[in-house]
């Protein structure tokens, strides 16, 4: 087994009505902008307790980030933040979300060039935009670790990265929410997980930044 060190400063709300916490994990007078992905938010009520949450805050929202999010995507984003000057973002939904999230508070203060060298040149993240979670769809992890998984069209490129600087500052994680979830969709979830465990045994050090790229011959 390979040597690692391990830290994980992400503050847990686990459980129903944990949602209401969020505004004192959120600094009074920040911008914030809340970040979904297909909409699930508004059929299962956890949109309607977000804004509840979020009353005292000016608030600007961003949807349809797409499953497997893409760099495109994400720069649409961070060109909003950016004009509205918003300082504290809010990703609700499952780990697509999330990893957009992470590279978009990442590349929003990046000035050397296009953000995408983050992923392709691994240039060190060095300050990023705070963000919360508000986890709908467990399965990858990305709610309580500092690792994101950006794809981009025009290149078809599929890149990780890390960085401390992208751990949330808070997660909360509610069962009754993923207790919504299609079944198909809970069958994704576990298969995510579990492969997200197994490839960090099975994976080449040299394909370490491949999401999915396990031992050929344990195929």
């Amino acid at each position: 087994m390979n040597d690692f060190e391990f830290y994980n400063p992400v503050r847990i709300f686990f459980g129903k009505d944990q949602i209401s916490k969020i505004a004192v994990q959120i600094p009074a007078g920040n911008r914030v902008m809340l970040l979904y992905g297909g909409g699930s938010i508004f059929k299962n009520g956890v949109y309607d307790k977000i804004k509840a949450a979020l009353g005292r805050f000016d608030v600007t929202e961003f949807g349809g980030i797409e499953p497997n999010p893409t760099y495109e995507t994400s720069m649409k984003a961070v060109e909003v933040i950016r004009e509205k000057k918003i300082d504290f973002l809010l990703a609700t939904g499952g780990g697509s979300v999330i990893d957009a999230t992470k590279f978009i508070a990442a590349a929003v203060p990046y000035r050397f060039g296009d953000p995408w060298n983050i992923l392709a040149k691994n240039i060190p993240v060095t300050t990023a935009l705070p963000f919360g979670v508000v986890l709908t769809l467990p399965a990858t992890g990305s709610e309580m670790n500092k690792n994101s998984v950006i794809s981009r069209k025009s290149t078809t490129e599929k890149l990780a990265f890390g960085s401390p600087f992208v751990f949330p500052k808070f997660s909360v994680l509610m069962p009754e929410a993923a207790g919504t979830l299609p079944q198909k969709q809970v069958a994704n979830g576990i298969v995510d997980a579990f492969v997200h465990v197994i490839e960090q045994y099975l994976t080449y050090p040299s394909i370490h930044r491949s999401r999915t790229g396990l031992l050929k011959q344990f195929l």
